[in-house]
């Protein structure tokens, strides 16, 4: 079995690099556990990394808008084509996001209703707190995640943590996760049962956004994960 976990695709998502450290050197120490093949795609959009710069650096691109690429176009469409190929056929493809600098996200899987009968399974063995299983939107279309999935190639969109920064905790918590699916995969031989949580499953419908009617400095007084009841002060 192959199974293959990408990030890197915007370069001001740092999370994902710690997961594939984390993830690497376990696998290293622990070979003899191994029982087929993990593709690990730390940096898709090499520039960005290098530059902490969302998309691709000088082109003002997105590289999550470009898939599945074009191998008779530019480079960027080219190389977005190229990477389609190389995970093509994966038993399980885990894609790793980060939010922006502005908001932090629990961890979390989202997850199309169009795929959720096939994906759901494999989403809550990943030690998530949060399940989103949203409507489809023509903008995603364009991203890695639909794409593979399209191919047949089964993709997970895991997004955790702030962008820009390194949340530990989240990270060795999803290095958890991936190890947990693994061996549910039959990849990872390890006899060690992991505690896993269990998520919260939501629709599109569940799900709603608080913002502030002005601009200001959110102190919040509670922590992410939390249940707050009606007219309880988070800040």
């Amino acid at each position: 079995m192959i199974k293959s976990i990408v990030t890197g695709t915007h370069g001001d998502e740092l999370e994902g690099q710690l997961i594939c450290f984390n993830l690497s050197k376990t696998i290293e120490k622990n070979i003899n556990y191994l029982n087929g093949i993990v593709d690990i795609y730390p940096a898709l959009n090499p520039l960005g990394i290098d530059s902490i710069t969302r998309g691709i650096p000088d082109f003002d691109l997105d590289m999550n808008r470009l898939f599945p690429g074009n191998s008779e176009k530019s480079m960027i469409e080219a190389n977005a084509h190229n990477i389609i190929e190389a995970l093509e056929g994966s038993d399980m493809v885990i894609d790793l996001h980060a939010s922006n600098i502005f908001l932090k996200e629990i961890p979390q899987a989202r997850i199309n209703k169009d795929m959720a009968r096939y994906l759901l399974p494999y989403a809550k063995k990943l030690n998530l707190d949060f399940i989103w299983i949203h409507e489809s939107a023509t903008v995603l279309e364009s991203t890695l995640c639909h794409s593979l999935n399209v191919l047949k190639t089964p993709c997970i969109v895991v997004e955790l943590g702030v962008g820009m920064r390194l949340t530990q905790d989240y990270c060795n918590q999803m290095t958890k996760g991936i190890l947990n699916l693994m061996k549910e995969m039959g990849i990872w031989t390890d006899k060690r049962q992991y505690y896993i949580k269990e998520p919260i499953i939501s629709t599109n419908k569940d799900v709603s956004f608080c913002n502030a009617g002005a601009s200001d400095i959110f102190v919040p007084c509670i922590n992410h994960d939390r249940i707050v009841k009606c007219g309880q002060k988070i800040k």
